[in-house]
């Protein structure tokens, strides 16, 4: 039985200790997403031990990776990460503190060889031995940035670490543990996350549409907690005529893209996605969803309106055609327009009762 082999911990870091049980709920959403992300871009064939709060245990017994391989592995990891982590912020739609800061997150890699061995408990193979308690040490450190890749000397073997990009720099270090020093070789990896190119735009909106339906009501509320109120699927069948309830398709925050479905009342289900998201309190919040099959866009507009209320303003657009045109205008237009109006009316109350339970 194999009792040498690598050990591999990406470690995320970054986020304050919330409070507010929104927040907390998100900021479990967030790192539930990054651990899969860091399982996914795993192509080395390193097994999984456990997964311990905002880290992985990885492990593969054998002779080490060549360092070529394992920087390659980490570079995956750590620009997949990335790569979501700007996905999600560019994208976002909850401006609570655990959403606006997801993308300050951070993430080191610990790798280290050494003796271990495995035992069961019921379908987990837990590691155990010496060079397991090292691994985790070394997750403490004094090493000042919190995204760097930190290899020890055992599993270095007399190599230096060279050779794998014009612009790493290591350092070299040891820790001080219960049973001898640790040496090890650092470099840090914020420039990877420099060399990523920008998110692209995911062009989700109706291309070529024109407006057919246009309501608005003012509101005695700041324009956070009207924003809040509407952009919230829990709420949107207390307020919304004819719809039942907004499912969840796709379990993670949603965002720019997600998908939402919508159960109406006559027992119809229109699947949504969120089309478009404009995040500035000072002048307008914007975002608007659109059907799966591309037949409308709602727009929702909230704005600063006199006297300290605000204003909820909602569009209805149709792809550009003049006969789809002709026919909405003549079957659809009043009765949508009335439901529209109705809406805002019942949302009155329930925006007045709103109390926000976060930054928002």
């Amino acid at each position: 039985m194999e009792n040498k082999g690598l050990l591999f911990i990406p470690d995320i870091s970054g986020f304050t200790r919330f409070v507010n049980e929104i927040e907390i709920d998100h900021s479990r959403h967030i790192i539930q997403q990054l651990l899969e992300v860091l399982i996914n871009a795993n192509n080395t064939g390193l097994e999984i031990s456990e997964i311990e709060g905002d880290a992985i245990l990885f492990y593969k017994f054998g002779e080490p990776l060549e360092l070529e391989a394992l920087y390659k592995q980490v570079e995956r990891m750590f620009c997949e990460f990335h790569r979501h982590l700007n996905a999600y912020d560019s994208r976002k739609i909850c401006q609570c503190r655990a959403c606006v800061s997801a993308v300050g997150l951070t993430l080191k890699v610990i790798t280290h060889y050494g003796e271990f061995t495995t035992y069961n408990v019921k379908n987990f193979s837990k590691l155990i031995g010496k060079d397991v308690i090292v691994a985790h040490q070394l997750l403490k450190n004094d090493i000042a940035q919190h995204e760097y890749w930190l290899v020890t000397d055992n599993l270095l073997q007399d190599t230096p670490p060279t050779g794998l990009a014009t612009w790493m720099k290591w350092d070299a270090s040891a820790k001080q543990t219960e049973t001898g020093e640790i040496p090890f070789h650092y470099t840090q990896l914020s420039q990877l996350r420099e060399e990523l190119p920008p998110e692209p735009d995911p062009q989700l909106e109706l291309s070529d549409k024109v407006k057919v339906v246009s309501v608005f009501k003012d509101y005695d509320v700041d324009i956070k907690t009207l924003c809040f109120t509407v952009v919230h699927f829990e709420f949107r069948h207390q307020w919304q005529i004819g719809l039942k309830e907004v499912n969840e398709v796709e379990h993670f925050l949603p965002g720019v893209g997600s998908r939402h479905q919508h159960v109406m009342e006559n027992g119809q289900k229109i699947m949504m996605f969120t089309s478009s998201f404009y995040y500035n309190p000072e002048e307008k919040i914007l975002f608007s969803e659109t059907d799966e099959k591309r037949k409308s866009s709602t727009y929702y507009t909230i704005t600063k309106a006199p006297d300290g209320r605000s204003r909820l303003i909602l569009d209805i657009y149709i792809p550009k055609n003049p006969v789809r045109q002709l026919l909405f205008n003549l079957f659809e237009r009043n009765a949508l327009q009335a439901n529209l109006r109705e809406s805002l009316n019942r949302l009155e109350p329930i925006v007045k009762e709103m109390v926000l339970p976060l930054e928002f």
